[in-house]
């Protein structure tokens, strides 16, 4: 069974390999730079850091410069957040496709300054209308998973129609000015970053060692994007299928891709590989606009996630468990801080397995975000001992009848006080490896995380939308807007959120360092893909922590229980990006992720 966690970092964390690895390969090279010399003095804060940016009218912070840029130009020239958050949103499916691109899904939280409202958006797409779940196992034959590539973990693609969702309620500028920075660079090519070089190799790696086991169409993806191989950091890359598809999306609108020419060649192509979607499953494709929960924690500071199918409330159940705690009494790298962090996520993640799903199939139990609860999951902590294996809470609930991987977050905040955070992804590395004829873009593979249990909430259905892992994050501050928050890498991502709250709140780290400091990701336990009877295939899980934990705090943990792993290549840590803003003066600060290219930037 695969691990939902290990999903979305699976693909680059085969292709990346860590320092020791890299030593026992070449053991005859030289020592990385970064072994041959440590890091440098700061007059301010944290020698492992940098200085977060500050700017009065406008602030992006993006996994790529130059989608950052494209975020600042939209806003310069007289666009709000939201349309220079779908501007560098398109940028980066051109610049960053190793995570993300308009194959994928997209969630958003929106806060509007006219309205004082945050309002979430659920771009997420569904399965085919046409096939049942027996249908869908005789494809796979024995497998007690649906595959992470070719055509069976397509979904329809949201992202295009959560562009258009949000634009249409809050958008200023044209869609065509939005979207013709990208094509611009699509057409005329643009460097290569250095991690999303790698992040290709990665991917190129994966792909080919999957297509000698189990065949699909790589064609169009090969010749759109490893014609010569993978491209190098540095390399110039154009991308003019892309084009000319963006380009029509602008010019004809949302339906050229739902309804149009655009959809029917994407049906053709999936139904040639041998899928089940049919025209209407794309037609009736709409996003959602759903209601952001906020839980306190300390100090005033609220985090606001959304609702499932994805599994942001995940961090909220976190947050009021350890609120329970004063982490404070310990240091931050302390094994007593870092078993509270781990425990908690491993309860709040048995319930994740249990109850987190399409609702319009399965309703959430809100019961599960009450202080009440929290509590009650608090106090089945071991202070001193990890415990082997944590249960979901005992919570009815009725279903309805009727009816882990690669990421982008951004975010942009703009004169008038609007902020987006926005996450965007084709889940496992590129995605499923499907690349419809000269449209130049792949289609995801989040129906991986359907399970194919009957019984499930999570189990695969006509027309439902599979369990997500991506979600964006806000933060209030004495019940006003406060912070935009996001952190890429599946399960990782309410684990990020959490240990960033942490930084800040307990430990008055500034916006940068609060993501700059080391982190770390526990894996395993229960999986929303798993069968709800029987054991757990990995109750304990992994917990993966980076360098920058002390060694005295690794030995401590396992002697506490935990399984530790010390992994130091940063990449199933996430990446962070956030935008504060000074309820006092209006100036944003921004921060930005040194476990990727990007940059925040202001004016």
């Amino acid at each position: 069974m695969k691990k939902l966690v290990a999903a979305c970092a699976a693909l680059t964390l085969l292709a990346l390999p860590t320092h020791a690895q890299e030593s026992e390969s070449n053991a005859e090279e030289a020592r990385p730079v970064g072994e041959q010399i440590g890091a440098g003095g700061r007059p301010v804060g944290a020698i492992w850091s940098r200085s977060p940016v500050h700017a009065q009218h406008g602030m992006a912070a993006t996994a790529h410069p130059l989608a950052t840029q494209i975020a600042l130009d939209v806003l310069k020239d007289g666009g709000n957040a939201v349309d220079a958050a779908i501007a560098a949103n398109a940028a980066l499916g051109l610049m960053e496709p190793t995570g993300n691109g308009i194959g994928g899904d997209l969630f958003a939280i929106i806060y509007d300054p006219k309205t004082d409202k945050l309002y979430g958006i659920n771009g997420s797409g569904r399965s085919p209308k046409g096939q049942t779940l027996d249908q869908l196992k005789a494809k796979i034959g024995d497998s007690d998973s649906i595959p992470a590539f070719g055509p069976l973990p397509v979904t329809v693609p949201g992202t295009v129609d959560a562009w258009f969702t949000m634009h249409d309620r809050f958008g200023k500028m044209p869609m065509d000015d939005i979207l013709a920075p990208t094509v611009k660079y699509a057409r005329e090519g643009h460097p290569v970053a250095p991690i999303i070089g790698a992040y290709f190799a990665g991917n190129l790696r994966r792909f080919e060692s999957v297509l000698e086991e189990s065949p699909f169409d790589f064609s169009n993806a090969r010749e759109t994007w490893f014609a010569d191989g993978p491209p190098e950091a540095g390399e110039i890359f154009t991308n003019p299928d892309l084009a000319k598809t963006l380009e029509t999306i602008g010019r004809e609108g949302r339906d050229a891709f739902y309804e149009g020419e655009l959809a029917q060649v994407m049906v053709d192509y999936l139904q040639r590989q041998g899928s089940a979607y049919s025209l209407e499953d794309f037609a009736s494709h709409e996003s959602t606009w759903v209601e952001p929960a906020c839980v306190t924690y300390r100090k005033g500071y609220e985090l606001c996630e959304l609702p499932p199918n994805g599994q942001g409330f995940a961090a909220l159940q976190m947050v009021n468990i350890l609120k329970n705690v004063d982490l404070t009494q310990w240091e931050r790298g302390s094994p007593e801080v870092i078993h509270y962090i781990t425990e908690a996520k491993r309860l709040a993640y048995a319930d994740v397995a249990r109850f987190y799903a399409d609702p319009d199939f399965y309703p959430f139990p809100m019961e599960l975000l009450t202080d009440e609860y929290g509590k009650k999951r608090f106090a089945l902590i071991d202070p001193t001992r990890a415990t082997p294996e944590f249960q979901p809470g005992t919570i009815e609930v009725e279903p309805k009848l009727e009816g882990e991987g690669d990421t982008t977050y951004l975010t942009v905040a703009d004169k008038d006080g609007m902020m987006v955070s926005l996450i965007q992804s084709n889940y496992r590395g590129m995605g499923s490896g499907m690349t419809p004829d000269g449209l130049g873009f792949m289609f995801q593979d989040r129906g991986e995380l359907y399970s194919l249990d009957p019984a499930h909430p999570n189990a695969y259905e006509p027309n439902k939308r599979p369990f997500q892992t991506i979600i964006p994050a806000f933060v209030k501050k004495d019940g006003k807007p406060y912070m935009t928050l996001g952190l890429m890498g599946g399960g990782m991502q309410p684990q990020g959120h959490v240990q960033v709250l942490i930084n800040i709140v307990d430990y008055g780290m500034n916006l940068q360092e609060a993501g700059d400091a080391a982190r770390i990701n526990h894996t395993g336990g229960r999986q929303p893909t798993e069968p709800l009877s029987g054991p757990a295939e990995d109750p304990l899980g992994t917990l993966n922590v980076e360098p920058g934990i002390p060694a005295e705090t690794v030995a401590a943990l396992e002697a506490m229980g935990h399984n530790v792993r010390v992994v130091d290549n940063g990449v199933m840590f996430g990446g962070y990006q956030a935008i504060a803003r000074d309820p006092e003066n209006g100036v944003y600060t921004g921060a930005t992720e040194m476990r990727k290219d990007g940059q925040a930037q202001g004016y």
